[in-house]
């Protein structure tokens, strides 16, 4: 695996831990648990990058995340991912791929700052931005995936929630941005839906670019499936490597 594949994934895993509560060590990873989010998929899973059997890996993710209504499971290494699928999916599971992105271009200079947004600015905006992305969600869900958020400020020794607004003065993009030992990761870019297609993600990612300008990594995780990828690789990012999830709700 190459050294800044390891290092990213290695920075991951570390932000997952930090921002738990509850971490419980399995063979070849550990899972994370949040009672607070049990909605939340990404605070209440188990994520794997050395493990036995198909079989084993099934029994493990049911054992560790049986209080959660869904099974969400993590293998940060492309082989035994691609090793896993089959068993994932005859079990029910939706399998994904996704792509480690390095930034490989030189940092913007002379760009205009991104806003610093606090969790009181932030909150409101991330609750339209859930109910845009799931129109039918009771409001307890919408609550529960918004107020997730105080959890990453565990997650680094820099976490930043950023964004950029429209000419009118509503918050058009947002993102996050997190440092830790030298690395650097830009997560949850969003645009609202009735900004999209002028350039707002653009600025922003600019804008962290910048601001993450002198790091010795600078990554970021997309959809190996979906169009951002193209969009990412446009500013300067290139794969490191894939990793796979399986989903079952």
């Amino acid at each position: 695996m190459p050294p800044e594949l390891t290092r990213a994934l290695a920075f991951q895993r570390g932000f997952a831990r930090r921002r738990t509560p509850r971490a419980v060590d399995v063979p070849g990873g550990f899972a994370v648990l949040d009672e607070r989010y049990p909605g939340s998929y990404d605070d209440n899973k188990l994520i794997l990058w050395g493990a036995g059997d198909p079989a084993t890996v099934l029994r493990t993710a049911d054992e560790v995340l049986a209080g959660c209504a869904h099974r969400l499971v993590e293998v940060d290494d492309d082989a035994l991912g691609a090793a896993l699928t089959p068993a994932f999916t005859a079990a029910g599971y939706q399998p994904a791929v996704n792509l480690v992105m390095a930034f490989r271009g030189d940092p913007p200079a002379g760009v205009p700052a991104a806003e610093h947004l606090d969790l009181e600015t932030l909150l409101p905006v991330l609750r339209g931005h859930w109910r845009e992305s799931l129109p039918d969600a009771p409001e307890s869900t919408i609550e529960q995936l918004a107020r997730r958020v105080e959890t990453r400020l565990r997650g680094a020794d820099l976490v930043g929630f950023r964004g950029v607004r429209a000419t009118g003065g509503e918050l058009a993009a947002r993102a996050d941005l997190y440092v830790h030992d030298g690395v650097a990761q830009i997560e949850d870019v969003y645009t609202g839906l009735r900004h999209r297609g002028r350039g707002h993600a653009r600025a922003l990612l600019r804008s962290l670019l910048a601001e993450a300008a002198g790091r010795e990594l600078i990554f970021l995780v997309a959809d190996a499936d979906d169009w951002p990828r193209e969009f990412y690789a446009r500013l300067g990012f290139a794969e490191l490597g894939r990793t796979h999830t399986f989903l079952r709700t």
